[in-house]
């Protein structure tokens, strides 16, 4: 129970679904750019501002239920994220309402693209140092050292 208070304060779960939403994204991102060139291929993402309201919103609500800054994240959904039943979330990317339909019925803007996972590769990367250095700083109080 005690372990579990701890993997459950602070910052760490949003920064864990900030990961886990980044690692999802790329893998889209990339089969996105994969097929950029096969004919009737039609992209599929997940808006980040939507997981970052959905984010924001579950923070609200565990901060209202627990009173602090402890506890479980309850996800609500949208169309491309769903919460899942072991209290995380899923993503079911949709067609985002940007680019060009080609003559081959493609909808690619690479440029876009590239740029999605760019941005996608730094909320990662930020997400991830982050926990490591929140992982750090609990390594450190349950050694007991300052």
């Amino acid at each position: 129970m005690f372990i579990r208070e701890l993997a459950n304060a602070d910052a760490l779960p949003a920064l864990e679904a900030t990961v886990r939403f980044a690692g999802a994204r790329q893998k889209i991102l990339a089969h996105n750019i994969a097929n950029a060139d096969t004919p009737d291929f039609v992209q599929k993402d997940v808006a980040p501002a939507d997981f970052q309201r959905l984010l924001s919103s579950a923070v609200d609500r565990r901060r209202d239920r627990w009173g602090g800054h402890r506890g479980d994240l309850e996800w609500t959904q949208t169309r491309a994220i769903r919460a899942d039943d072991h209290g995380g979330f899923r993503l079911e990317p949709v067609e985002p309402r940007r680019g060009l339909m080609f003559h081959d019925r493609n909808n690619r803007d690479v440029e876009r693209l590239m740029q999605d996972m760019v941005e996608n590769v730094g909320q990662h990367r930020v997400a991830t140092e982050l926990l490591r250095s929140r992982y750090a700083i609990l390594g450190t109080a349950i050694a007991g050292r300052v």
